[in-house]
C-alpha cells in the first residue's frame, strides 16, 4: 500500500501522457493483427512474456533471469520478421488513409452517369449470375492500381455490360476461372489471378466450404483498396469484400446501395474527428461483418 501511495503521489500529466502513448502502441499492434493468424501467435507470445515476468520477479533465479534478459533484445529483430505481412498491410492502410478517398470518376455529371451505369451493369450481372448459380469474381478498382493483377489475365478493354460479364463467367468458358477487373467503365481484363487471403475470418466462419473465389476476394481487399464482388457457385449468394471484411448474402438492391456508397465524393474534412469518420468502413460494413 505504501508503494501504491508513493506511485500515485508522483503521478502527473507527463505520467498520463506516457501511459497513453504505451496504450496507443499496443492498440495499434492489436489493430494490425486483428482477424489474422498472427493474433493466435501474439496471444501465445504475450502469455509467455507474462509467465516469464512473474517467474523472474516472484522467485529468485539469478541464472534464469540473466538468460531471459539476454534473450529479450532479440525480440526486437524477431517481431518485424514474424509480423511482416501484418505490418506491411497496416502501413499500406496508413498510406491510403492519408490521402482523400480515391475515386476514378471525377464528379462531373457525365462521369457520375457513367459510374451509375457501370454499377448497375455489375449489379444486374450479379443478380442474373446468382439466379443461375454461376460463380463469379468481379474486382472494381479504386485508388490502388491493379496493373500487376491485370497482367496475369486476358486483356479485354471492353465496356462493362451485363451480357459481357455473363459471358465471361459462363461455366467452362476460357475466361470463367479467375477474376474480371473493372477500371472506370471498362472490363480491363478477365481470368486474372488474385492474391489469396491470409486472414482467419473464413476459417472461423460457420460455413467453411467457401472456396478460392471468396478467399481471393478477401485477399484482394486486404492487399488493395479495391472492391470485390463474389457470386457463389454452390449457393448463388452474393458477397462483397473491402478492407479485409466481407458481407455475405446480399440482394441486388443492397449490393447497389453499397457500391454507390463507395463511389460517393468524399466529404470535405475540417477536423480530426471528420478524418476518422471518413476513413471508417461504410455503414454496411459496420453491421454484421461475418454473417
Amino acid at each position: 500500500m505504501n508503494e501504491l501511495t508513493f506511485i500515485f503521489q508522483r503521478f502527473n500529466w507527463l505520467s498520463a501522457l506516457d501511459l497513453f502513448l504505451v496504450t496507443l502502441v499496443f492498440f495499434g499492434v492489436l489493430l494490425l493483427v486483428r482477424d489474422t493468424q498472427a493474433m493466435v501467435l501474439l496471444r501465445g507470445v504475450l502469455l509467455l512474456v507474462v509467465a516469464l515476468s512473474l517467474l523472474t520477479s516472484l522467485v529468485s533465479l539469478p541464472a534464469f533471469s540473466w538468460l531471459i534478459q539476454t534473450i529479450a533484445p532479440t525480440l526486437v529483430l524477431a517481431i518485424p520478421v514474424i509480423f511482416a505481412p501484418e505490418i506491411r498491410r497496416g502501413l499500406e492502410r496508413l498510406g491510403r488513409a492519408g490521402s482523400p478517398a480515391a475515386i476514378f470518376w471525377q464528379q462531373s455529371e457525365k462521369d457520375v452517369s457513367t459510374m451509375r451505369e457501370t454499377i448497375q451493369a455489375v449489379v444486374s450481372a450479379c443478380a442474373r449470375l446468382s439466379a443461375r448459380q454461376h460463380g463469379a469474381l468481379i474486382i472494381l478498382q479504386r485508388g490502388d492500381s491493379l496493373q500487376e493483377y491485370i497482367r496475369t489475365g486476358v486483356r479485354l478493354n471492353a465496356k462493362v455490360t451485363p451480357e459481357l460479364l455473363l459471358q465471361i463467367f459462363y461455366p467452362n468458358t476460357p475466361l470463367h476461372d479467375g477474376a474480371a477487373i473493372i477500371v472506370r467503365d471498362q472490363v480491363a481484363a478477365a481470368a486474372c489471378v488474385m492474391p489469396l487471403s491470409a486472414s482467419g475470418i473464413l476459417n472461423r466462419s460457420p460455413e467453411r466450404q467457401m472456396g478460392l473465389r471468396h478467399r481471393a476476394a478477401l485477399g484482394t481487399s486486404e492487399a488493395t483498396d479495391a472492391i470485390a464482388v463474389v457470386v457463389s457457385e454452390e449457393t448463388g449468394s452474393i458477397s462483397i469484400a473491402h478492407g479485409g471484411r466481407m458481407i455475405r448474402r446480399l440482394d441486388s438492391e443492397r449490393l447497389e446501395n453499397i457500391l454507390m456508397a463507395f463511389y460517393q465524393p468524399p466529404p470535405k474534412t475540417s477536423s480530426l474527428s471528420d478524418w476518422f469518420r471518413r476513413n471508417r468502413k461504410p455503414p454496411a460494413f459496420r453491421e454484421d461483418i461475418e454473417r
